[in-house]
């Protein structure tokens, strides 16, 4: 028995800490890709081996390959047998259908969070009210870069505060997807003073426990946002993002 004991302890905790190790790798892996594609740094289309990508990411190559199979998932990369990473691209056919998800997403997001006991309610409605104060003064200041911010921050807290999980990564999946977008179009965006306007109604709403007026101003949002950015796709040929 003693025997027995003496092979068994030893191996089992390197075991367990080689696994966490290994899965730590992996999602400092998949955050640093992830977050490459969001700001560009690997731009659509980029093609490039495992071992590339992992130098530039100053990575091994093992934890970038799991990286990329998580990110082919969540539909911003493809994994090509012996050729590499390629960074997808998106075409505006593409947006309508993210467009598409989100306005039914967020709708039925605000209708829960509006539908919360009243401290989580008005706790909500609070942290909605703080990104939109915050998108008002960046826009003041002419600010757009931290109006993109915050008003990323609003989205993201309506679908925290909706507390449904798999509502949280099919909407955190078509965000990565569809940033690049928002990014490049915001310069050419108009009605910024208006998304302001129609964040305060969604909050509004919320505060008051008006389920159906909630869900309604989410929807209504979302739906000016896609009319006002797939003409601005079409009109300076935006074929891929």
């Amino acid at each position: 028995m003693a025997r027995a004991q003496r092979g068994k302890d030893p191996e089992m905790p390197g075991a367990a800490d080689e696994g966490e190790k290994r899965t730590s790798l992996v999602d400092d892996a998949y955050a640093a890709l992830r977050a490459a594609i969001r700001d560009a740094s690997f731009a659509p289309g980029y093609q490039a081996s495992e071992q590339e990508i992992a130098l530039r990411l100053g990575m091994s190559r093992t934890p970038v390959h799991e990286a990329a199979i998580r990110l082919q998932e969540d539909g911003l990369v493809r994994v090509l047998p012996r050729k590499g990473i390629l960074i997808l691209a998106l075409a505006p056919d593409d947006m309508r259908e993210i467009y598409d998800v989100v306005i039914a997403m967020e709708g039925r997001a605000a209708e829960l969070v509006a539908a919360l006991p009243d401290h989580e309610r008005l706790a909500a409605a609070q942290a909605l009210d703080v990104q939109t104060d915050i998108m008002a003064q960046a826009h003041a200041r002419s600010d757009l870069p931290a109006w993109g911010e915050a008003d990323e921050a609003f989205h993201a807290a309506l679908i925290e505060h909706a507390r449904n999980g798999r509502m949280s990564r099919i909407v955190q999946s078509i965000n990565d997807q569809s940033h690049r977008a928002r990014m490049l179009t915001l310069n050419l965006r108009r009605a910024l003073d208006a998304s302001i306007a129609e964040h305060r109604r969604i909050a509004q709403a919320i505060r008051a426990g008006e389920g159906a007026e909630a869900l309604d101003a989410a929807r209504q949002h979302r739906i000016r946002a896609r009319n006002e950015l797939l003409p601005l796709l079409d009109s300076y040929g935006l074929k891929h993002l």
